[in-house]
């Protein structure tokens, strides 16, 4: 057994999915890793990982319009309560700041998958995505830790 540590750095166009399993795909085969266990931990609180379905786009439409209604930007807004609208007080980095937090917050930043010949285990219909919840471009880094069996020689077993 061996472990591997690494950052992934990915750049997204701004708020939305950006599908990185090819990527982490790529990097077990590249640190030859037969078989084992696969932590993702995303190093940003404005922004989060998540599996989910790979082959019609309008999941992910369904999922961000669910998570906007869910997490206003405009602030709190009571349901049924007393208390009229709330507006965050953090909103020193911008109004799509405190709501990406909180996005983070409900979502997921760091996943646990297992690796078998040398590819991710994940559902025909699964992939990883990395969930930029500010609305500009970003570049963000995923912390990777692989604890396997590494291929000592040059040959990896056929997939």
């Amino acid at each position: 057994m061996q472990q591997i540590l690494s950052t992934l750095y990915i750049a997204t166009p701004g708020e939305g999915f950006t599908d990185i399993t090819s990527k982490i795909n790529q990097w077990i085969i590249t640190n030859k890793i037969i078989k084992g266990i696969l932590v993702l931990s995303v190093q940003h609180t404005s922004c989060s990982l998540t599996i989910n379905e790979n082959a019609d786009p309008r999941v992910l439409e369904d999922l961000s319009s669910f998570i906007k209604a869910l997490v206003p930007e405009e602030g709190i807004s009571h349901q049924g309560g007393s208390i009229e609208h709330v507006p965050y007080q953090h909103s020193e980095e911008g109004a799509d700041d405190m709501p990406a937090h909180i996005k983070t917050s409900l979502t997921c930043t760091s996943l646990s998958l297992s690796i078998e010949n040398c590819r991710l285990v994940l559902g025909t219909w699964q992939a990883i995505y990395l969930w930029e919840h500010r609305q500009i471009k970003h570049s963000r880094k995923i912390f990777l830790h692989a604890i396997g069996e590494v291929q000592e020689n040059n040959r990896l077993p056929k997939t």
